[in-house]
């Protein structure tokens, strides 16, 4: 079993702790009310990718976080097309923008505070534009988009590819840390739920669970990780004793796995529906490998089945916040949206 015995106390110190509004004055309890409605929520997909198709550079260590510096309106127009194409939940694009990898490059500590804010206001923007354009029945067709603040895992600062290892140097209060301040300064900016994404660390999933329950009890997340075999995830660690300490956490209310092969997430969310009865999470890549030292996807990507096909089948297993990941592209979110119920 994970260390995860020493949180448990808070955890369920926080289990009545619900609905709490954030300070601009957004209630927050929406995402795990539609949650319990069993409609399939449909996620953003893939930032990165869509920048690249469009001719943007996205290498280095800020990858597509850069654009929030050198064109931040490239950002606002690809959130534009996902919640166009039906997606339910507008991811924000924080998951490269972390305030250590922005001191980094040079940008002072207020200026990287200015632009992880920024990241929410781009999304809340988005989402205004297109749901003003829509009919009063295209509206009454689909629930107003929720704003998901991104926490990428530490690896994303690293920018090694180790989000498919798990394996980096720095202990739990490091972590603590790591995300604090990335987290308030997303729910000042008034998100409705935070995206605990990609994570390949038992440590850190700890981490930013005690994290939640210690400072931001109020908050609501889904937690997703990666993995390599589909029974554990990337630094070994079993799925089901990961599954078996976040069912008591009232504030993840949901977990599952993101940037994986599509071929690993049915196992994945069997070992997890073995410990748990919360609902599921599934947002693959296309089933190529990422080079961390190149920064590039290596392989071929996974064609024997489409991503509805897939996830069709996965929520038969329990699935209901659905997407795509890495190599992923609107016309997906759209065939999603069309089809699933």
């Amino acid at each position: 079993m994970l260390g995860f015995t020493s949180v448990f106390h808070l955890l369920f110190s926080a289990i009545f702790i619900t609905n709490y509004v954030t300070r601009n004055g957004d209630l927050m309890g929406r995402f795990k009310e539609l949650l319990e409605s069993k409609k399939a929520l449909i996620l953003h997909g893939a930032l990165g990718t869509e920048l690249e198709s469009r001719g943007c550079d996205v290498s280095g260590k800020l990858w597509s976080a850069k654009y929030l510096i050198e064109d931040p309106a490239a950002i606002q127009t690809i959130h534009e097309g996902y919640i166009r194409a039906g997606a339910d939940i507008v991811t924000t694009s924080t998951y490269q923008a972390t305030l250590q990898g922005l001191a980094q490059v040079g940008v002072s500590e207020s200026q990287a505070e200015d632009l992880i804010r920024l990241t929410v206001q781009l999304a809340k923007a988005a989402r205004e534009q297109v749901w003003k354009s829509l009919t009063k029945e295209e509206k009454s067709e689909r629930i107003y988009p929720l704003i998901s603040g991104d926490v990428g895992p530490y690896a994303a600062f690293l920018a090694d590819g180790s989000e498919y290892t798990g394996l980096y140097d720095i202990d739990k209060e490091g972590l603590k840390n790591f995300h604090r301040h990335r987290i308030e300064l997303l729910l000042d900016e008034g998100v409705d739920l935070l995206a605990l994404e990609t994570i390949p660390s038992a440590q850190e999933a700890e981490a930013l669970i005690e994290l939640l329950a210690e400072d931001f009890p109020q908050v609501e997340a889904y937690m997703s990780f990666t993995s390599q075999d589909g029974k554990t995830i990337s630094d070994g660690s079993a799925v089901a004793d990961l599954a078996k300490a976040i069912d008591v956490s009232p504030q993840v209310v949901a977990l599952g796995i993101n940037c994986s092969s599509p071929s690993l997430v049915a196992d994945f969310l069997q070992a997890i529906a073995e410990q748990t009865n919360k609902p599921l999470v599934t947002y693959p890549n296309s089933g190529e490998v990422y080079d961390g030292a190149s920064q590039s996807w290596q392989s071929s990507p996974d064609h024997s089945h489409t991503l509805l096909e897939n996830t069709s089948d996965w929520q038969k297993l329990g699935a209901q916040v659905v997407g795509g990941c890495c190599r992923t592209r609107p016309a997906d979110i759209a065939d999603l949206s069309a089809h699933l119920t």
